[in-house]
């Protein structure tokens, strides 16, 4: 099963030393049921995309709880198990849930198959999201629309061997 887990460049960094996403539980986006309905597709690369950018999201609200981070989102693909991941069946309804799943062991960087991140021009967009995200939560639409412009930045795949070009 592929799972997308939402990092920063400073968790990646953690992450790389430690040899393992973690600890556990962790956080992660999947291809889950209530995906499946919300997204109305069948293409698993399209459903995996979508996943992706819900983990993209994630990641962007871990951007937004510290500010001293590097302003580009991450996220790690990996390759686990199936039945290593679980969707909270409480809150398979809430549409902040869609694609979330939770990991209960912390996972080696060796399982990993990609690493997404921002391009360096997309910091500026990030940015302002990140600063926008509580008021977008809020239901305020020019934040809303803050936040929509980073996700117009598509993340760049990195294979796991460019890790510590990516966090040096």
């Amino acid at each position: 099963m592929r799972v997308y887990v939402p990092l920063t460049l400073s968790g990646l960094a953690a992450a790389h030393t430690a040899g393992e996403l973690g600890p556990a539980p962790l956080t992660a986006y999947a291809v889950t049921p209530a995906l499946r309905e919300w997204y109305v597709s069948d293409d698993i690369e399209e459903l995996e995309y979508a996943a992706l950018n819900r983990a993209a999201s994630a990641s962007l609200r871990l951007l937004a709880g510290d500010p001293g981070a590097v302003r580009r989102r991450v996220v790690v693909a990996v390759d686990i198990p199936d039945g290593s991941a679980a969707a909270d069946p409480d809150r398979s309804l809430d549409a902040a849930a869609l694609g979330e799943v939770r990991i209960a062991s912390a996972v080696p960087l060796a399982k990993a198959a990609a690493v997404h991140v921002d391009a360096d021009d997309a910091e500026g967009d990030v940015t302002a999201a990140a600063g926008a995200l509580g008021a977008a939560d809020q239901g305020d639409e020019d934040a809303q629309f803050t936040v929509d412009g980073a996700e117009d930045h598509e993340l760049l795949w990195f294979g796991v061997q460019e890790i510590s070009h990516l966090i040096g």
